[in-house]
């Protein structure tokens, strides 16, 4: 018999939060979304989708690149202000200390633990929105976010967005290495009716 479970309106999306990086009329502009993934390897790609309106998408329509920071847990007022607030309204090329990598186009933010550097490569029209197809031109990280040369998530503390709630979160406990639970998982032979 199958418990009860409570269908939802909105999807429990529990997402890491992101700061989208774009120039824009020639200033750093950065807008705070969780709508963000690898879509692709071999070249690796990343895909964001971002309403019509904002601000950062004229940029990064401009310049054809982006950047994606990841912030840390601490830095959530800060991603909070960059959502609240459009570039069309607010100036955000100061709140960062900002750097640039090969393309010289796509502000990145030297306080988040790790940056994604992209050229645009597809822009795909949406109902409400355009999502962003980036190819990966470089990844930037701090040495003090590395554990044995490899990224530690605890020290990277990212910040997390629940959305039926709109609320941050921070990252829980390790829980394993992917590939191995499942060696020794012995899944039910027969249906419980």
């Amino acid at each position: 018999m199958v418990k009860s479970k409570t269908r939802l309106g909105y999807p429990p999306l529990i997402l890491p939060v992101c700061l989208v990086g774009a120039n824009v009329a020639g200033r750093p502009n950065f807008e705070a979304i969780a709508w963000f993934n690898l879509v692709d390897y071999q070249p690796a790609m990343i895909g964001l989708s971002s309403e019509k309106s904002h601000h950062t998408n004229k940029g990064i329509r401009e310049n054809k690149s982006f950047s994606v920071n990841v912030p840390s847990a601490d830095m959530a007022a800060v991603t909070d202000f960059c959502g609240l607030y459009s570039g069309s309204k607010v100036d955000k090329s100061k709140v960062f200390e900002v750097f640039y990598g090969e393309l010289k186009t796509a502000p990145m933010i030297n306080e988040c633990p790790f940056n994604i550097e992209c050229r645009l490569a597809q822009t795909v029209e949406l109902l409400h929105g355009e999502f962003f197809i980036g190819e990966i031109v470089g990844l930037y990280m701090d040495d003090r976010y590395l554990t044995d040369g490899k990224p530690d998530l605890k020290k990277i503390d990212p910040l997390l967005f629940e959305g039926s709630a709109g609320s941050y979160w921070k990252l829980g406990e390790y829980v394993a290495r992917v590939s191995e639970l499942g060696k020794n998982h012995k899944p039910r032979t027969e249906r419980k009716e």
